[in-house]
């Protein structure tokens, strides 16, 4: 009797098992989801935009977009417009839209907005927002020299597959640069002093922290830019043609600051989606 008892109570749970079993469901898919101004730090500028596409998995890949503005200024919704294309184009991609605490006379830039970088790198890790750890820049100007410093420099695991700089900064060294009239405000704005050491220029040049484990990047300079000099663009491509690492030089002899023509934003539009396509 006992052990009747004890087959019928073997039986009983062996097919409880098979029956909780099958009654597990897939998850359902993920639905998209905009979220506007989300706080990845307690300073009330360190707000970010943030889309997340249908159907996401720890695959999907981000893009994250940077504002520039001579690092005193400017706002993430100066590149909604790209932040917006890219999800268009791209609607299997993440991408991200923040802003970072400006400069002022009394908070440099450096190291501070290199600081809320790495927190925004570290908020999406740490979110729920299920996607991958594997990143692309898009940067204009001060944001686009923010985006190539961080990926040279910090970003020792080599989770920075792309970068799109638009007429960014590469290299405080630079005799064109120091001779600009412009270089001792730049300095001032970045390090919080004009007479800046060799040490203090090389900190802050993406140009000196390139290897051959640089991220892919693509570049645009225009030949009558007033704030970058033209040889920004040359040397960065010099020094990733030395490095091998894989880049794509667009130079517009008749561009400015990056304030082109309808047919040369066509051009730089079509050339970042092909970029991306490729190595990203």
């Amino acid at each position: 009797m006992k052990k009747s008892y004890i087959a019928i109570l073997f039986i009983s749970l062996l097919f409880g098992c098979s029956s909780s079993e099958d009654t597990i469901t897939a998850p359902a898919p993920l639905a998209e989801l905009n979220l506007t101004d989300v706080a990845y730090g307690s300073d009330p500028q360190q707000k970010m935009d943030v889309h997340l596409p249908a159907n996401r998995t720890t695959a999907t890949k981000v893009v994250i977009v940077v504002h520039g503005g001579a690092w005193i200024q400017g706002d993430k919704e100066d590149m909604a417009y790209i932040a917006e294309g890219v999800g268009e184009e791209f609607p299997e991609y993440a991408v991200v839209n923040f802003n970072y605490r400006l400069a002022t006379q009394t908070s440099a830039a450096f190291p501070k907005q290199l600081q809320d970088l790495q927190q925004v790198i570290k908020f999406l890790k740490e979110s729920d927002y299920n996607i991958s750890h594997d990143y692309a820049f898009i940067g204009g100007s001060a944001g686009a020299h923010l985006a190539m410093l961080y990926s040279y420099k910090y970003d020792t695991a080599h989770e920075v597959k792309a970068v799109c700089n638009i007429v960014g900064p590469a290299d405080f060294a630079d005799p064109a640069y120091v001779t600009h009239p412009l270089y001792a405000f730049a300095a001032q704005t970045l390090l919080g002093t004009p007479n800046a050491t060799p040490q203090m220029i090389q900190d802050v040049s993406p140009i000196a922290h390139i290897t051959p484990q640089s991220p892919p990047t693509i570049m645009f300079y225009g030949g009558i830019d007033p704030l970058v000099p033209t040889s920004q663009g040359q040397r960065l491509k010099a020094a990733l043609d030395a490095a091998g690492v894989y880049n794509e030089y667009n130079f517009y002899p008749n561009g400015g600051h990056a304030d082109w023509d309808e047919a040369t934003n066509a051009d730089v539009y079509a050339k970042i989606i092909a970029f991306f396509e490729a190595k990203f």
